[in-house]
């Protein structure tokens, strides 16, 4: 394993438990580079005697604030019929064999969600804030989010959190089942941890037949959500209700879509 994958740190933090941390402080935003960089991370995990249990987790106020659409562009410019290389980058991640245990501190909004949501666990605290705020933003979830969230939580309250954009907090996440552990804030990590030593004191090669059956053909589920979710979002991403979206997240106020 490598110490350092672009903005990504790797240390381990107990025998055969690697911690690895997003580091983009304050809020953690998220690019292709920085998915692609996690998926390496990811498979080169795979590939180690000495790691049987990953602690995804970010330096800073929150998890994942998602994409920084402020100072990003998006793919809607992109050849019709294409895949959003995002994506591609994205479903590395699901095609990873070691399990992962998401500290979720702060926000995990849009595709900090999806990233948090790719993990078997997640750790959450009282500072804890989930969105798929993508209708705010004037288009549709990503991520394969249409998939993993149900997936999760159920068809309704994944429903619920798409077509309102609402954020919840840590408790109504793990009330949810969205959040497995509920901890205080500052035992987020030490949570995590703990829970990836538990799983890595385990026979390796039984743990890892076992998730790939629980986790059977998700990532190739996941793939074919995000062919759908790429196509719907070159196509709305072009919209004026889009840059209106963009705009009012950044002004934190209610957007005036018109439908255009």
């Amino acid at each position: 394993m490598k110490e350092q994958y672009g903005d990504i740190s790797v240390k381990f933090c107990a025998e055969y438990v690697i911690e690895v941390e997003i580091r983009r402080a304050p809020n953690n935003f998220f690019d292709q580079k920085l998915i692609s960089d996690l998926a390496d991370c990811f498979i080169d995990a795979d590939n180690s005697t000495t790691v049987r249990a990953i602690v995804l987790c970010s330096d800073g106020k929150h998890f994942c604030a998602g994409n920084n659409f402020s100072s990003s562009t998006a793919n809607a410019d992109r050849e019709t019929g294409t895949r959003n290389p995002l994506y591609v980058e994205a479903v590395r991640l699901f095609h990873s064999q070691t399990p992962v245990i998401a500290a979720i501190q702060g926000a995990a909004i849009g595709g900090g969600l999806g990233l948090a949501v790719m993990a078997d666990f997640r750790i959450v605290c009282p500072s804890t804030r989930l969105a798929a705020n993508f209708v705010k933003l004037g288009f549709t979830p990503g991520f394969g989010l249409t998939h993993t969230l149900p997936r999760v939580i159920g068809k309704q309250k994944a429903n619920l959190l798409f077509l309102t954009g609402r954020r919840i907090d840590g408790k109504t996440a793990h009330d949810w089942g969205l959040g497995d552990i509920f901890t205080e804030n500052e035992k987020v990590r030490s949570t995590a941890i703990e829970l990836a030593k538990e799983i890595a004191e385990n026979a390796p090669l039984a743990v890892v037949s076992l998730r790939n059956q629980m986790r059977s053909g998700l990532a190739e589920a996941v793939q074919r959500a995000t062919d759908i979710e790429g196509e719907a979002q070159q196509t709305l991403q072009r919209t004026n209700d889009h840059q209106e979206g963009i705009r009012a997240v950044a002004e934190r106020r209610i957007g005036s879509f018109n439908g255009t």
